[in-house]
């Protein structure tokens, strides 16, 4: 994929250092000149000097291959007006944006970013599930608060215990992306039983998240 990235702080370096390892064509863009030499000099994703919210520094940077925008800086508004101007101006399809703020992630969703990412938010949930006794997490919202990446923990008296992927019947438009047991990270197929401790990540709608709590944790 042809990806953009916006901003070269320690979220834009790493996230652009990992995307250009799996293959993918990385275009970096920072507005600070000495932190532009940085990165250009330890590269092997092109580094552009230049602010993200100018449409000529998107068009430079050749925003019209663009599969993906990602606008990770310190700043919400800087990251919400990038992410407007590639899907209004240059018809992007996928705008993803850093949300610093966890108070500006319902209006990132409004505005029509695909992906607002709020670190805080995802950390935090992350913490509050590990000091209490919750089995059902909800990690991520995006496509405008429509959809839902979230984890289940399967307590021993879970119903889909022992079942295989065949035998169950997820609710619409869910599905399960990976088992984690133990050390190892399971692809789930349909032959795949499903044993107690294990830790399911799911994409599941919004108004789907309790029928999929009472399949997999069973009716509270």
């Amino acid at each position: 994929m042809y990806i953009i990235i916006i901003g070269g702080g320690k979220v834009g370096h790493f996230l652009a250092k990992r995307l250009s390892q799996n293959k993918h064509t990385i275009v970096l863009i920072e507005k600070d000149r000495e932190l532009c030499n940085e990165l250009a000099q330890e590269s092997d994703f092109v580094v552009v000097r230049g602010d993200g919210c100018e449409p000529i520094i998107l068009e430079e940077s050749k925003i019209d291959r663009a599969d993906v925008v990602a606008a990770v800086t310190g700043t919400d508004e800087d990251n919400l007006v990038i992410c407007q101007i590639a899907k209004e101006k240059f018809k992007v399809k996928r705008t993803v944006a850093r949300v610093n703020d966890p108070d500006n992630e319902h209006t990132f969703s409004e505005l029509g970013v695909d992906v607002p990412i709020d670190a805080t938010s995802i950390i935090a949930k992350i913490i509050e599930e590990e000091s209490s006794f919750s089995d059902f997490v909800n990690l991520m919202s995006f496509r405008r608060g429509k959809l839902a990446i979230v984890r289940v923990d399967l307590p021993e008296e879970s119903p889909v215990i022992n079942k295989n992927l065949q035998e169950i019947v997820l609710p619409e438009n869910s599905v399960l992306v990976s088992i984690i047991r133990g050390d190892d990270v399971i692809v789930p197929k349909g032959d795949t039983v499903l044993k107690a401790q294990d830790d399911i990540i799911a994409l599941t709608t919004i108004e789907n998240e309790q029928q999929l709590l009472d399949l997999l944790i069973g009716k509270i």
